[in-house]
């Protein structure tokens, strides 16, 4: 199969009606496209995953990657660290993203311990790790749902733990916002996307993805226990935070 099949094309084409975004078998297929051409420093908050590890987990502890998708957490780990360095789960809600990233693992990393497992994060049962990672995952999450998971993690992490928040995010000032939003766009444009498809995505995701501002994430965590967190790269509307368990 070509490169070109695996292209995001999902909304190329004009719809009578817009369904509400899911992660199925057409997104699983050009995902990796989709994300590189839709979520602005992607790869260096990738890069970076590796080398926050380095300095914060310790050695042979476990790792949780939240709304893992095709886990690519794990093998960013993977790239930066030896096998025995660190114990992976990666969990989704998504049976089509599972499964692919099974297969991916096990191509790319069969000498680490990864594991990719089917499950809702509001309801998972969490073992004591050294670090979490949710990589755009909580803003599809409900809101009032959001709390309950950061306060679990919170207990499952071990003193020294670190947890990588990124996010989608607003800005409170709407004159601000908006300048971000039209300089996300240009962003999709530059990037290959039509009016059309950033229009109809943008449909799509309403009311599935349900960003906060940078305040509310901070205080969020502070509220879930982490006394001490701290945001290290933002691009446009797009933003990482990590987060200690001291």
């Amino acid at each position: 199969m070509s490169d070109a099949s695996y292209r995001d094309a999902i909304f190329s084409t004009p719809l009578d009606r817009v369904a509400s975004f899911s992660f199925d078998e057409r997104v699983v297929a050009c995902f990796p496209d989709m994300i590189r051409r839709s979520v602005p420093g992607y790869g260096q908050i990738l890069g970076m995953l590796g080398l926050i590890a380095r300095r914060h987990l310790r050695h042979g502890a476990h790792v949780y990657d939240l709304g893992c998708s095709l886990a690519a957490g794990g093998l960013a780990l993977a790239g930066t660290l030896p096998p025995d360095a660190f114990r992976y789960t990666g969990v989704d809600l998504s049976p089509a993203m599972v499964s692919q990233a099974r297969e991916t693992l096990t191509a790319e990393c069969p000498d680490h311990q990864l594991a990719v497992v089917e499950g809702d994060i509001r309801a998972f049962d969490f073992q004591p790790s050294g670090m979490v990672m949710l990589n755009f995952t909580l803003q599809f999450l409900a809101p009032d749902d959001r709390l309950a998971v950061l306060e679990r993690l919170y207990e499952a992490l071990e003193p020294g733990g670190v947890l990588v928040l990124s996010e989608k995010i607003v800005d409170a000032d709407e004159a601000d916002n908006a300048w971000r939003v039209e300089r996300y766009h240009d962003f999709k444009r530059a990037n290959g996307y039509s009016e059309m498809e950033i229009s109809q995505k943008r449909t799509a995701l309403e009311n599935v993805l349900l960003p906060d501002t940078l305040t509310a994430h901070r205080d969020r965590l502070a509220q879930a226990g982490f006394a001490r967190s701290l945001t290290w790269f933002q691009y446009l509307n797009f933003a990482s935070l990590v987060a200690f368990k001291e």
